[in-house]
């Protein structure tokens, strides 16, 4: 969620948009905004995905290192 959070911020800001601005253009509450950029362990992905449609991207499944001896 770490890297999710600071996608987002990092992103904002490049745009030179406040969090009150993201949340309008991307249809979410500001709390929203907050709660994603602080790394929120639980939130809504559908909302996610909205604010990540605006930077050209979108949720999907990535591959995590394993250990191999578990």
């Amino acid at each position: 969620m770490e890297k999710l959070s600071q996608f987002v911020k990092e992103r904002r800001k490049s745009l030179g948009l406040t969090q009150e601005e993201l949340s309008f253009k991307a249809g979410v509450g500001l709390r929203f905004i907050r709660d994603l950029e602080q790394g929120k362990e639980s939130l809504m992905t559908d909302k996610v995905d909205q604010v990540l449609t605006l930077f050209g991207h979108e949720l999907g499944p990535i591959p995590t290192e394993r250990n191999e001896s578990s």
